[in-house]
């Protein structure tokens, strides 16, 4: 063996030696970086400064690094409506508190962007800026004739209603697989008044008319105390999300001052619970930016008409819809909440996963997010759930976040193995860790 070969073997073993100790070194004393965090549930407005200092030296006490804040409420399980009303004067100082005894603890706090613990909504959110969906009624004309009539309008809730199109297409001769041309769809909207009232030179044949029209889906945050209750926010428009957040974690921002990004150093959007919505103010123009065509003639495949051209075209379509829907949740949704954070000196977390059907997209959504988050649970073994923390730990390689957190060791109340030993868990903790799962936020601390 020549002297260089013998030098390069040395100083491999002598670099290999040290990374040994230093892994057990940091084994042995891990840094505040790799400790664990927890879900701190606030139940239904019980809270108080002593209960809040409390809990903090005791979490301190055992290691933990870090909190993340949720005000919940269920009335068939957890305690009664209590003094502090959600996000009231009282609440807010509450917060501070909590931020005050966090930073001399060493402790940080990721604070839940609404209550409950799914989405983004509150009291604030109006209903033009909430989740909207598309409404039609159908009608059947005969032609030839001059029309005059007022169109049904859709079914609308709390009331919310705006037109979007008036459309009409030849009737089709069968109820089942029907296809008609692109060609032949008219676009009836501006002979359609402010009252509803439609006059149509109606050409011969049998024609079916949709008056399409939007409305909000009424999906709510939740479980959330009724302080804290209210619409969710349109997932698709940036400034839906600006008035969500200035509605709430800004005036906590406001609230805390010089401690924001360093002791409140994160705000978080958990599981996607909410359904789903398919429309937003700027929809079509956002289709035709993104997709290249016109969404109008389409909206008679999404108001329920039959397909248009061939079921593979309308098949594409669909896809080119969904498509749209995700893009716009990561940019205007998760992307503007992450803007709205960082313009704050804060980062955001959120659970980038959804149930079969939703249209979010794992990958980018969670790329949106400086913290990706997944979830596992002891006691319900679904498929989703298994196969979030992979697909997080793929977004933090694909786009190098290097802290990928799960809400761990989830588990519902009467089926609860804390009650056994804590080591029977250790097979499920094994498996987070090998599938990418590097920082556990543990499911839960109670107030």
């Amino acid at each position: 063996m020549n002297r260089l070969a013998v030098f390069l073997l040395l100083l491999a073993t002598q670099m290999a030696w040290g990374g040994n100790r230093y892994l057990e070194q940091t084994f042995r004393h891990p840094p505040d970086s790799a400790k664990p965090w927890t879900y701190w549930f606030w139940i239904n407005g019980n809270i108080s400064r002593e209960g809040i200092t409390a809990d903090l030296e005791a979490m301190a006490r055992v290691g933990i690094g870090g909190v993340l804040i949720m005000e919940v409420a269920q009335t068939n399980l957890m305690a009664p409506e209590g003094p502090v009303a959600f996000a009231s004067p009282q609440w807010r100082e509450m917060f501070k508190h909590v931020v005050a005894e966090a930073g001399r603890l060493g402790l940080q706090v990721n604070m839940n962007n609404d209550a409950g613990w799914c989405g983004s909504g509150g009291p604030w959110v109006t209903p033009e800026f909430s989740m909207q969906k598309l409404v039609a009624t159908r009608l059947a004309v005969n032609g030839p004739q001059q029309f005059e009539g007022t169109l049904p309008e859709p079914k609308t809730l709390y009331p919310y209603y705006r037109d979007i199109k008036v459309l009409a297409f030849p009737a089709p001769a069968k109820g089942r697989g029907a296809t008609v041309s692109k060609e032949t769809i008219l676009d009836l909207s501006a002979k359609l008044n402010a009252e509803g009232k439609l006059v149509w030179n109606v050409p011969t044949g049998a024609w079916q008319v949709l008056r399409i029209g939007c409305t909000t889906t009424g999906q709510k945050n939740k479980p959330s105390p009724q302080s804290g209750l209210g619409l969710e926010c349109d997932k698709f428009n940036p400034e839906a999300m600006r008035r969500h957040f200035d509605g709430f974690i800004n005036k906590l921002v406001e609230d805390v001052g010089p401690n924001v990004g360093k002791v409140f150093s994160t705000v978080h959007i958990d599981s996607w619970e909410v359904g789903t919505q398919d429309w937003t103010p700027r929809m079509a123009e956002e289709f035709r930016r993104r997709r290249g065509y016109d969404l109008t003639p389409w909206l008679v495949v999404l108001a329920g008409g039959p397909a248009i051209a061939s079921a593979e075209e309308t098949k594409r379509f669909r896809w080119d819809f969904k498509r749209t829907q995700a893009e716009l949740n990561d940019a205007a949704y998760a992307g503007a909440a992450q803007s709205l954070a960082h313009q704050h000196g804060l980062k955001l977390s959120i659970e980038a996963y959804g149930p079969t059907g939703a249209f979010l997209n794992p990958l980018t959504y969670g790329a949106e997010a400086d913290l990706p988050m997944a979830e596992f649970w002891i006691t319900r073994w679904h498929a989703w759930h298994l196969l979030s923390p992979r697909l997080l730990a793929s977004v933090g390689h694909v786009y190098g976040k290097p802290i990928i957190g799960a809400e761990s060791f989830t588990a519902w109340a009467e089926s609860d193995p804390f009650t056994e030993h804590p080591y029977s868990v250790k097979a499920i903790g094994d498996w987070a860790f090998c599938e990418g799962i590097n920082r556990f936020v543990f499911h839960r601390s109670v107030l």
